[in-house]
């Protein structure tokens, strides 16, 4: 277990770090599978890589290897070699496309699936050892409201939710804000809508979304950071295992991705309240 005295010690490494640094964490989740959310997380690394950032993401679906094999990587080691004490996270850092830098996750170990205090104490260590030479940080987490799932949105700035027009989708990613809202005290949200025909539908998937939310968690802010469309490319690039903007950089699909890289990097800083970017992995544990 991690002891009292652990938890404050970190928190201060890390807090001091961070307050000198421009580095921002993003955790891209979603309430079920299937909806695209490790896509939109390959291709916005890819994007923003393209563009001078340094981007790591961390395959946060700890037990299954998604984002490797969707962008065509085959890594020697993963986390599991880390918590494991084999290897430090420099030593399992992939290369993709674009320089992306890519902790993968590690297939088929079930004991990922649910990490205890001391190896959440382990990775963030060693994540805080090199997350200062990067730009980005982003956790592509599992779907759900598993321990893993909420452990890596807490640990973040900013919650990016990935959802569809599908009302279970919708259902399952208000059941995720409510579950970090009401047990991890999680206020800010910002919502991505894939694979609509327009943004007119994907404006009005998140107004029904916000409205009850809005209802039923009034402390609660869910912000609009824009839509993804429907396009057959996405699918080529899948079976390719390539990201899709960099197969086919003219395509709509990846005109949205570049939107909301855009809107993104414009920002001069995390767009989360201040409480909430003060600390980095501020929730990963309780202070005993």
């Amino acid at each position: 277990m991690v002891t009292g005295n652990q938890a404050r010690t970190l928190k201060n490494i890390v807090s001091s770090k961070m307050k000198s640094s421009s580095l921002r964490v993003l955790a891209v989740s979603s309430g079920k599978g299937g909806v695209g959310k490790t896509n939109i997380v390959a291709n916005l690394a890819y994007v923003l890589s393209k563009q001078g950032k340094k981007v790591l993401v961390v395959d946060a679906d700890l037990g299954l290897n998604n984002i490797d094999i969707l962008l065509g990587l085959n890594p020697k080691f993963h986390i599991g070699h880390v918590l494991s004490g084999e290897k430090n996270v420099q030593d399992i850092i992939t290369e993709g496309p674009a320089g992306i830098h890519l902790l993968p996750a590690g297939g088929g170990l079930q004991e990922l699936t649910q990490l205890d205090d001391e190896k959440k104490v382990v990775l963030m260590e060693e994540l805080d050892q090199v997350s200062s030479g990067y730009d980005f940080l982003i956790f592509d987490t599992g779907a759900g409201i598993s321990t893993n799932v909420t452990y890596f949105c807490s640990a973040a700035h900013e919650i990016l939710l990935v959802a569809t027009t599908e009302p279970t989708s919708l259902t399952d990613v208000y059941a995720l804000i409510k579950t970090l809202h009401t047990k991890h005290a999680q206020k800010y949200f910002r919502v991505i809508i894939n694979s609509v025909g327009s943004e007119s539908e994907a404006r009005l998937i998140f107004r029904n979304l916000a409205a009850v939310t809005d209802r039923f968690l009034p402390d609660v802010s869910v912000e609009y950071l824009g839509y993804i469309l429907s396009d057959q490319v996405v699918t080529k690039a899948v079976r390719q295992q390539k990201a899709f903007s960099e197969l086919y950089p003219h395509s709509k699909v990846t005109q949205c991705i570049n939107r909301l890289v855009q809107k993104m990097v414009s920002e001069k800083k995390s767009v989360a309240g201040k409480e909430q970017s003060a600390l980095f992995w501020r929730t990963a544990f309780t202070v005993q």
